[in-house]
């Protein structure tokens, strides 16, 4: 393994290998850069080219050759470059077992477990494949004994905890009974507590998800491949649906390779159902035993591999410095390797210990162990260094960070070292780094990806047999990955060709281009944000015939015209004469317009008198009619015969002709006579009722209710138009286009000439498809249904109505989806398979002999919505004498309406009647129930209301007693009031102070024992809590309050210190004491009034007396005189000084009233003669030390000052023992002051604290007492 803190030199390590003898063994390694010196070893010595061995390097590449291998040359090898370390194992497998190669086996097996160090290899050769079959994988489920069900959970097999080697590969699954859930389960994989793995899916790691429908479960499976040691840990699968919720968690052990000279010590120590400890007969019960650590710690010497003395481990160890600096995944292995038989015991010591770590030389303070970050944001990565001219590396995934734009960028802030990410996308999830000299931190960064929304969601379809089908959808992310589900099942590109997927931007498209019936189900889009859901309804092809065609009887030249009509516009057809195609030409014309088929033949001839079909193509059924030809024979009649209309009606009452409105209707009348008769028509008007849709004509009623009178009868003259009249010499025909409802009455035919006349009555009745219904009407709406009701058409067209087709519609769609396919008799339907929180509209169609009306106008729109469940822990808040406060939660299942709100019932125990606690609703979760009966012991309930109703009640487990509980006043006093309250003039005080108490206490407020009075101070008090409130603090508002809270003869009290500081004034007196050379004394006199709080210090400033500019010479300066220096000689200067306290400084300053000149000298310098003066000053205390009572925990400091020539030797005593050697103690001098500073002290440092100042001339001290009170 590299150094820590150097970069490792491998990009791609050897790894261990089995070869059967005689055959060559090649290792290769790769380098990270070119040029790097490689050595390969064996058993600790270096190997050189040879006959055996090949060594090759081409560029970054390195390659050992072993040819010709035998039993002598298994065992450990290694590859060196730098101060980087790789070992392998290379294992020799013989070709023919019953000609073993005599050499020495590197390891003897122990008489104690025979067979075991044979089977060690070929174990550890099974999980260095990559393929082991842990428990909780799914080969582990196959191989092995099946898991228990799961009696109560979601689970049906939950995954268990498995174990892997270094490079190899796992998987978890879990089954989820799908018998009973109306959509699929969703699952989530988790590593730790809130790594999502659905955002890691990739090359190493992925998810995959069945369902098998003969069983009806369902299968998840997570898939780990190349196992590294960042893959171990805990791991957490949850399952949901929409009512239930369970999880599972599982470990996950990654070991090292093991090599073929070591030995599975599980295998060796586990003890076995079979007597003797025999060796395990199957892999299915290896984990059937428990290991024997006893047997480990007896026989752990006998198993080890001869190694290089060089490579061995120091033979003592410290195996709890081993096990502190381990992370929690490796101890399962360190106690294998040390034998510890007692691992559970260790680890609680170990835990109750104190981890006593290395500190760091290199890092302050380092990176936290991972960092999560969304997807498009930035991230600060922060280290503190000991030395902040230290140099910093930044690695990713061991490659170091360089500066490339903005994505990263450096940041040097004194010793603290700081990367920002930019930006953050998926390739940004790795491991960082940061290396300063031989040591370096490291942390993992997660890049959580935002979920994907569904903006438009899908909608159902309903289509035939071979059309084409493209579900849509948007969501909300451009780009997003996406999965297509058809009843919960993935659907991929590997499994058919049959579905194609598109993505246009945030669009996604399913195409199915030819329906079957086994596509027809539910589909879904699953984002990880949500998903969509539609139906698809898939029919036979089912042609229905809205109108046949009829038999014709027309005479020769005459026109035939076959007409049909089909559901569906894209059917074609043959028509057929006697069972042969027929072929259209210039007298016989085939046309297909819409949903309408006609054949015409024009000038008919006798030949053409046959039987007609029409055959729809892809339908087995096909429409007949016949064709007569009628011959009109005319007779020799001798001149002046008499009119005579030939039909062939007996009775001279003609049959009624049926005509479907939109039709053409001829009516062709043959007429004789000589001389040629005159033809008139008419057309009897006549009044009548309509006969309802829902009886039939020729039902029984009142015969005076249809009987129709005549008025008048209209006389049919036309030529041309619509309906026209056309006489020859030998036929009168009458034409009608596209009849009407208005065309349907009795016709007379009436032929005069002068010989005679003949009449004869047609009747025609036009019939039509049914007028639509009125708009259907919604009742009886649930969760997933409601129940449609429909009034039968106001004119059913003159044939009674068949049936009704429904459809409905989500209210944003423009498709409508039938809902049956067989016509409804009734006039009412349950429609069902609707999904709640959607909008929905329906209407109807009525059906007759001729067709399907026109569509009904939609209904109102409907939303299904279920009730809600009940409220969730309800609650009895507080009691009094007459009243109950009620508190609750929302249910947990609301309705897609929200809810409406709630109502709060009530009763007496043992009763029966409810009685609602108030009128209507409320919408707040807690409630107060008043005028209650002192004394009652009442049962209270709550229901959630939505627009379904009301749910299901959540009711009190005991009843209750309304009576008023008494509770103890008791003032909880914060934290932060218990010390003195510091506000500054002008600012507002609002002191809260809770309580409790029962019934509601009285409080009372006193300022230094007596009751406050004046408008400037307020109390404001609530049943919880009292509040003291000054809007605009003042000095006099300083003092001492006292709150009382009392209850009868209890009470409980509580005292707060209240302290208004403010600005000084102005120091006094200032004077100038003397002036010399360059320098200026001044003295000054402590300010008159303090601010209430101590002076902290003076500042002093200077001002030329030409410019009167200031400059400030001294800050924070605590004595009461100074020398200023450096002064300009010929100018005069002027003085001043403030005064500070914690509020600031003093809003004037005490100034000179004369300027201080400083002299020139002269041309010729006397030096004056000075008597030598003895500056040397016995110690004193200028400021002593005070006593003081702190809090335990908080810092507090002790100051000082001191003055003394020479300079005194200061040291601190407690109690009359020296500070000087204790580490919580801090001393610090500065220009005379003396700090002593006590970290977080305990009630044992309270005591008499001794500061003594010594020099040659003297001693002094001076002392405190100091208080450490402990927080009630």
């Amino acid at each position: 393994m590299p150094e820590p803190g150097k970069k490792p030199a491998f990009s791609k390590k050897p790894r261990s290998m089995e070869v059967a003898a005689g055959g060559p063994a090649v290792f290769e390694a790769e380098t990270e850069r070119a040029g790097v010196k490689v050595r390969w070893q064996r058993g600790g010595s270096d190997i050189s080219a040879s006959d055996k061995f090949g060594l090759a390097a081409e560029g970054t590449r390195h390659t050992l050759t072993v040819r010709d291998v035998g039993p002598a040359d298994q065992g450990s090898y290694a590859v060196i470059a730098g101060s980087s370390k790789v070992k392998f194992d290379l294992k020799v497998v013989e070709a023919e077992p019953a000609e073993p190669v005599p050499a020495p086996a590197p390891t003897p097996a122990p008489a104690e477990a025979p067979g075991i160090p044979g089977e060690a290899p070929a174990s550890a050769t099974e999980v260095e494949g990559g393929s082991p079959s842990p428990e909780g994988s799914s080969s582990a489920a196959t191989n092995g004994p099946a898991a228990p069900d799961d009696p109560i959970g979601l689970f049906v097999t939950r995954p268990q905890d498995g174990e892997v080697t270094v490079g190899g590969s796992i998987t978890f699954s879990a089954r989820v009974a799908g018998a009973s859930l109306l959509k699929p389960p969703v699952v989530k994989w988790f590593k730790g507590k809130w790594v999502d793995l659905s955002s890691k899916v990739g090359q190493h790691l992925q998810l995959h998800d069945s369902y098998d429908r003969a069983s009806k479960v369902y299968l998840f499976e997570l898939h780990i491949t190349d196992a590294q040691a960042t893959s171990a840990g805990g791991y957490r699968c949850e399952v949901s649906t929409k009512d239930k919720f369970d999880s599972c968690n599982f470990n996950l052990t990654v070991h090292e390779a093991i090599g073929p000279g070591d030995l599975d010590l599980r295998s060796a120590f586990r003890r076995t159902s079979l007597a003797g400890g025999g060796r395990r007969t199957s892999d299915s019960s290896e984990d059937a035993g428990v290991l024997d650590f006893s047997s480990l710690l007896k026989k752990r010497d006998s198993f080890r591999t001869p190694r290089d003395s060089k490579l061995e481990a120091p033979a003592e160890e410290d195996v709890w410095e081993i096990l502190r600096q381990a992370p929690p995944s490796e101890y399962e292995r360190i106690a294998f390797q040390h034998g510890v038989t007692d691992l559970r015991g260790m680890l609680k010591r170990l835990k109750g210990m104190k981890r006593d770590e290395k500190k760091s030389t290199a890092f302050q303070k380092k990176l936290q162990p991972a960092y999560q970050v969304n997807k498009g944001h930035k991230i600060r990565l922060t280290v503190e260094l000991a030395d902040p001219d230290a140099e910093v590396k930044w690695l990713k995934n061991g490659q170091e960070i360089q500066m490339s734009g903005s994505k990263y960028i450096f940041e040097s802030n004194g010793a603290k070292r700081t990367l920002t990410i930019s930006q953050c996308s998926l390739a940004d999830d790795a491991a960082y780094q940061c290396v300063v000299g031989g040591e370096k931190c490291s942390t993992e960064l997660f890049v959580k990806e935002p979920p994907v929304l569904i903006v438009r969601p899908l909608e159902d379809q309903l289509v035939m047999v071979g059309q084409r089908v493209e579900f849509e959808c948007e969501v909300s992310e451009e780009g997003a990955q996406v999965k297509w589900l058809k009843d919960g099942v993935e659907l991929t590109r590997e499994e058919t060709f049959k579905y194609r997927f598109k993505k246009d931007g945030r669009k996604h498209h399913l195409i199915i281009n030819e329906a079957t019936l086994e596509d027809a189900g539910h589909y879904a889009l699953r984002t990880s944000g949500g998903q969509a859901l539609a139906e698809l309804i898939v029919q036979e092809k089912k042609l229905e015939v809205y109108q046949s065609i009829a038999d014709l009887t027309v005479g020769a030249k005459d026109q035939a015209v076959f007409k049909c009509e089909v559901s569906d516009e894209n059917v074609r057809g043959v028509w057929l004469k006697n069972g042969k195609e027929l072929v259209p030409d210039s007298r016989i014309k085939v046309s297909h317009i819409g949903r309408v088929h006609k054949l015409t033949i024009d000038d008919v001839t006798p030949a053409d008198e046959a039987d007609y079909s029409f055959v729809p193509e892809g339908f087995a059924c096909n429409l007949s009619a016949k064709l007569h030809f009628m011959e009109v024979k005319i007779d020799f009649v001798p001149r002046q015969e008499p009119p005579k209309i030939h039909l062939d009606c007996p009775g001279r009452q003609p049959d009624t002709i049926v005509v479907v409105a939109g039709n053409k209707l001829r009516l062709d009348v043959p007429i004789s006579g000589d001389p040629a008769p005159t033809v008139i028509w008419q057309k009897t008007m006549t009044q009548g009722k309509k006969v309802p849709a829902g009886q039939a004509p020729d039902a029984p009623g009142d015969a005076g209710a249809r009987d129709e009178w005549v008025f008048e009868k209209k006389l049919l003259c036309e030529t041309e138009g619509r309906v026209r009249v056309e006489t020859t010499k030998d036929r009168s025909i009458f034409t009608v286009e596209g009849a009407e409802k208005e065309d349907e009455g009795v016709y007379t035919v009436t032929v005069k000439n002068p010989v005679g006349e003949d009449q004869v009555n047609l009747t025609v009745k036009v019939i039509d498809v049914p007028d639509p219904p009125a708009a259907p009407k919604i009742s009886n709406v649930g969760e997933d249904s409601c129940t449609v009701q429909w009034e039968p058409p106001a004119y059913d067209g003159g044939q009674p109505v068949l049936g009704y087709i429904l459809e409905r519609k989500k209210k944003k769609s423009y498709r409508w989806m039938r809902l049956n396919f067989d016509l409804l008799r009734d006039l009412q339907h349950e429609a069902r398979r609707m999904i709640e929180g959607v909008v929905y509209e329906m209407r109807v169609y009525a059906v007759n002999a001729i067709g399907m009306s026109r569509p009904s106008p939609a209904s109102q729109p409907f939303m299904p919505v279920g009730p809600p469940s009940e409220p969730t822990h309800l609650a009895v808040e507080d009691i009094s004498d007459t009243t109950v406060s009620l508190k609750w939660r929302p249910p947990e299942r609301e309705g897609a309406g929200g809810l409406d709100g709630y109502s709060v019932e009530y009763c007496q125990e043992g009763g029966s009647e409810w009685v609602a606690a108030l009128q209507g609703l409320t919408e707040r979760t807690s409630m107060l129930v008043k005028d209650l009966p002192t004394g009652a012991r009442l049962l209270f309930r709550v229901r959630a209301h939505n627009v379904a109703g009301p749910g299901a009640p959540a009711t009190t487990k005991e009843p209750v007693t309304v009576q008023e509980i008494l509770q103890r006043p008791r003032l909880q006093l914060p934290r932060h009031l218990r010390q003195t309250i510091q506000r500054r003039v002008g600012e507002p005080v609002n002191l809260l102070i809770p309580f409790q108490g029962k019934p509601r206490p009285q409080v009372t407020w006193t300022k230094e024992g007596q009751p406050l009075a004046g408008e400037e101070v307020s109390i404001r008090n609530s049943p919880t809590d009292t509040i003291l409130f000054i809007r605009a603090a003042r000095r006099a508002h300083s003092g001492t309050y006292q709150v009382t809270l009392r209850i009868e003869n209890m009470e409980d009290k509580a005292t707060l210190v209240l302290q208004i500081v403010d600005k000084p004034s102005p120091p006094q007196d200032i004077r100038v004491t003397e002036a010399w050379g360059f320098n200026v004394a001044l003295e000054w006199k402590p300010p008159q009034d303090d601010g209430n709080t101590e002076i902290s210090g003076y500042t002093v400033q200077k001002a030329d007396k030409k410019t009167m500019e200031w400059f400030t010479v001294l800050e924070h300066y605590r004595r009461t005189h100074c020398v200023v220096s450096e002064l300009i000689i010929g100018n005069g200067y002027y003085f001043r000084v403030f005064s500070h306290n914690m509020v600031g400084p003093s809003d004037k300053a005490a100034t000179t009233k004369e300027p201080v000149f400083i002299p020139r000298p002269g041309i010729t310098y006397e030096p004056p003669d000075y008597k030598a003066m003895d500056f040397s000053e016995a110690p004193s205390f200028t400021h002593p030390l005070v006593n003081r009572s702190v809090i335990a925990g908080y810092n507090a400091t002790l100051c000082c000052a001191v003055r003394g020539s020479p300079k005194p030797k200061i040291s601190w005593l407690k109690n009359g023992l020296d500070l000087g050697g204790d580490a919580r103690f801090r001393m610090f001098s500065k220009q005379g002051v003396l700090t002593l500073e006590i970290r977080k002290p305990c009630p044992f440092d309270g005591g008499v604290y001794v500061c003594r100042a010594t020099n040659l001339q003297g001693e002094a001290q001076c002392e405190c007492r100091l208080e450490v009170r402990v927080p009630q």
